[in-house]
């Protein structure tokens, strides 16, 4: 039970009742890369509509959609890591006639929740912890008649990882980030239509011609479209350290987007400078892994003087050519991604090669990769991977699920050396040579400070999101 979620979440309000559907359609195509496995739109005074796959295919729908208009509503891409892939658990998620809600992230007091939620209900679908979640604030509700006292009340008793839109009976959207502020939301405003727009990342603020406001501060519930300011901000938090998701700027967010100040584009390609610098390797030509490496192979090659190229292509006419591997729901899938990348000879052939990737989970993709270089000829294969070793399983929304699938815990176990670490799975992979970068590195590429991102997956703290030390073991 409970799904880890790292997908997209978008809401939008129009002050002058202006159709919002199209915005959030085109919200989600642009938040596609956080999620592949299902769609879906809550459109005030309409059904929740959702459907398996990518939201690019809601034009096959548009005949089901013709009569989804309305002036607000909310949108959700998921991604699970665990939970079934169907269109159950696909969001939003409807609760009667109260209110529709997509959430990204993971709830870790699941258990503790579902017993409150089924102690005052007899039944309650409790499938995910976004169900139980929903079950819990519609009991809420109940005693409160104010949304923003209500949200308060729950966020005191769930722990985890989260952002959330909601679309209420009225109409009303809301947006809410954990007072940790691990997973990323921003508000923004489209002036000619007076639509207030919140989304996981800035990314989908410029696709639909959305002016960026501010990132939603941890702690804090945004309402849009409030008659006042147009929107109105509550924290139902106090202020404590935050923990936001080092691997949202390594992968998982677009290049585009700003998230807390932050432009991933640039920290990914100064990730790839501090790793040259740090790590030296001597090669004839750089090469990204496809395509949230090639930012940080460019920082690479400037800092090294090697100079980078493509040797490596996803092959976008297939059906699967321009999914990201690591977001597929099963490992099949996974590797049907990779295995569609297809190596240029003429770059790789007799040649040193350093590989730069964003991060080494599992290894398989790796080993494909290598494997294709090594068929395609290159004389030497070295690795430069921009994430530290991730030793840990992640509590809070990324599919890290079990220290076992973890390449880097498997041949290494408990050893905090990062170069044995950095040489034990480069004889795992077959490579000349692999480095990666370290926990001082990446905050430095970052541009945050060390103590405001999250590194659990990589030194297994879960202090700040308050996970037990006996739940750690058993999970890992």
């Amino acid at each position: 039970m409970g799904a880890r979620e790292k997908c997209g979440v978008f809401g939008a309000y129009s002050s002058k009742g202006t159709d919002v559907v199209p915005k959030v359609l085109k919200g989600l195509e642009a938040l596609q890369h956080r999620g592949q496995e299902s769609w879906g739109i809550a459109i005030h005074g309409k059904p929740v509509f959702k459907r398996m796959g990518l939201a690019f295919n809601w034009i096959n729908f548009a005949r089901e959609l013709a009569g989804y208009k309305g002036g607000s509503g909310i949108g959700h891409i998921r991604y699970s890591t665990k939970g079934r892939s169907n269109l159950g658990n696909a969001q939003p998620i409807q609760f009667g006639t109260e209110f529709s809600i997509a959430h990204n992230g993971t709830i870790v007091n699941t258990g503790d929740l579902q017993k409150t939620v089924l102690a005052s209900r007899g039944s309650a679908d409790c499938s995910t912890d976004t169900k139980v979640v929903g079950h819990r604030l519609l009991q809420i509700l109940k005693d409160e008649n104010d949304w923003f006292w209500a949200f308060e009340r729950l966020a005191k008793e769930v722990k985890g990882a989260y952002s959330f839109t909601i679309l209420n009976k009225q109409g009303e959207v809301f947006a809410a980030r954990d007072p940790r502020g691990y997973r990323p939301l921003c508000l923004g405003l489209i002036e000619r239509s007076g639509t207030y727009v919140a989304a996981s990342e800035s990314c989908a603020l410029t696709a639909v011609g959305a002016q960026f406001i501010r990132d939603v501060a941890p702690g804090e519930m945004i309402r849009l479209g409030s008659p006042k300011k147009g929107f109105e901000a509550f924290r139902f938090a106090p202020k404590v350290a935050p923990a936001h998701c080092s691997f949202e700027y390594t992968y998982f967010a677009h290049p585009a987007s700003v998230i807390d100040g932050i432009n991933v584009y640039e920290a990914r390609k100064n990730v790839g400078k501090i790793l040259a610098r740090r790590r030296k390797m001597k090669g004839k030509v750089v090469i990204p892994v496809p395509d949230s490496a090639r930012p940080a192979a460019l920082g690479y090659s400037t800092e090294s003087g090697i100079p980078m190229d493509e040797g490596l292509m996803k092959d976008r006419y297939r059906r699967k050519g321009s999914m990201r591997s690591f977001i597929e729901p099963k490992q099949g899938g996974r590797e049907e991604v990779v295995r569609r990348i297809i190596p240029i000879k003429e770059t790789i052939q007799h040649r040193d090669v350093i590989v730069v990737d964003d991060s080494v989970v599992r290894g398989t993709s790796s080993e494909i990769i290598v494997n294709a270089l090594r068929e395609a000829g290159a004389k030497s294969v070295k690795m430069a991977i921009t994430f530290p070793p991730i030793m840990h399983p992640c509590y809070m929304g990324v599919d890290f699920p079990s220290r076992q699938e973890l390449l880097a815990y498997r041949v290494a176990r408990d050893e905090t050396d990062i170069e044995v670490i950095s040489a034990k799975v480069a004889k795992s992979l077959g490579v000349d040579e692999l480095h990666y970068n370290d926990i001082d590195g990446l905050a430095e590429a970052i541009g945050l400070p060390k103590d405001s991102l999250c590194f659990a997956c990589i030194n297994g703290d879960y202090s700040k999101l308050g996970i037990p030390e006996q739940k750690k073991e058993t999970k890992g």
